[in-house]
């Protein structure tokens, strides 16, 4: 089945009896038992609910994986990954990921004895040097947030799984219409679905996919016993946004390549970083592992003030955190998304406080450069 078709009926509801073409919202806490040791299969919305299973089920056929859990948030997501892993298991992680990982990990991983070092995954060499014998699993995010480095996943995996570690790959800002690491030869994905599979920044939710039944067992566990579970009108919400998934990918992925070649001709545009662009370092690998380069775009202008006045300017483009909406919204990472770093890890990074992050959205691509026109003053 084509993915823009099981975007649509892979949540299809056969139990079902009333003709629904949607899934119900099982709106409730627990479920009564047939009889003493009977089930109907569900017992509490903690560690089931239909609605949500169902959102699970599509998202785990979408990412051609064995299983998924659908969390509370992309961080409550992550958070439980972390607890596959014992004080003094080393990981390593992608250097430049969303700042709120990096939070987690120093501030609560590493509380909790995990062992981190972070390096440029795109960098292969680099990657090998820093296996250690206590390395449990690759941590990667491709393309990064927000300087957009591409890792080659299926040589990723090579090295992880020759060490008997795991790769885990945060899909979020390609999702499985353009990009499914499990066939890569990945363990693990993990989605902040608040993003683009929701799509209408009107909900938050997470995802772990599993690559194996193994995993899956682990997983449900720690489910069922932290708790951070989707809610049943939240998870309706995602499998309502998935619905469109294709159609909104496609739309915002053909405004992002013409807003990338605008800003690049943009006298105070003086770096664009899009996957998309033939000249960025890691075009021929993403093209390689993908169907397509998505709509995150990070540009960087030519001052402080050039970067505040488009802040302060924009008018149809909302100047706010998240992305993969169908609004378009423009982020400013230094003070956002990655605040909690030192001004030195930023630039060391490259996140100065000249860059922005852009989410491109489905609305007329000539309106958005009209807003961006006039806010590059």
């Amino acid at each position: 089945m084509d993915i823009s078709t099981l975007c649509i009926h892979g949540s299809d509801d056969s139990t079902d009896c009333t003709g629904s073409v949607t899934v119900p919202i099982y709106q409730t806490a627990t479920f009564s038992h047939p009889s003493l040791g009977k089930s109907t299969g569900y017992d509490y919305s903690r560690m089931q609910n239909p609605t949500r299973e169902h959102l699970e089920k599509v998202v785990a056929r979408l990412e051609h994986g064995t299983d998924c859990m659908a969390f509370s948030s992309g961080m409550a997501a992550i958070t439980a990954l972390m607890e596959l892993f014992r004080p003094g298991d080393h990981i390593v992680a992608t250097d430049d990921l969303y700042g709120g990982s990096i939070r987690l990990f120093r501030t609560i991983s590493e509380k909790n004895g995990l062992i981190f070092d972070a390096v440029d995954t795109s960098n292969l060499s680099q990657l090998k040097l820093k296996i250690k014998p206590k390395t449990k699993a690759l941590f990667i995010e491709t393309p990064t947030n927000p300087m957009m480095h591409v890792t080659d996943i299926k040589k990723a995996a090579s090295i992880a799984h020759r060490k008997h570690a795991l790769l885990i790959v945060d899909n979020t800002f390609l999702t499985p219409y353009f990009q499914t690491p499990i066939l890569l030869g990945a363990d693990l994905v993990v989605h902040s679905g608040t993003k683009y599979l929701s799509g209408h920044n009107d909900t938050l939710a997470g995802f772990i996919v599993t690559s194996t039944q193994e995993l899956s067992d682990k997983l449900r566990f720690i489910y069922k016993t932290t708790g951070a579970c989707l809610s049943p009108f939240d998870s309706w919400l995602t499998i309502r946004g998935i619905k469109t998934l294709a159609v909104r990918m496609e739309k915002a992925q053909k405004n992002a390549y013409i807003i990338a070649e605008w800003l690049r001709k943009h006298p105070k545009v003086k770096k664009v970083l899009y996957v998309g662009l033939t000249d960025h370092p890691g075009f021929a690998v993403n093209q390689k592992q993908s169907s397509g380069s998505g709509a995150m775009i990070s540009f960087e202008v030519n001052s402080v003030e050039t970067a505040k006045n488009l802040l302060e300017r924009v008018k149809l483009i909302h100047f706010a955190e998240s992305l993969g909406g169908v609004e378009t919204l423009i982020t400013y990472p230094s003070t956002q998304t990655h605040a909690d770093l030192t001004k030195e890890e930023r630039n060391k990074k490259g996140i100065s406080d000249r860059l922005l992050r852009l989410s491109v959205g489905i609305e007329s691509v000539n309106d958005l450069i009209d807003d961006l026109r006039q806010a590059l003053v």
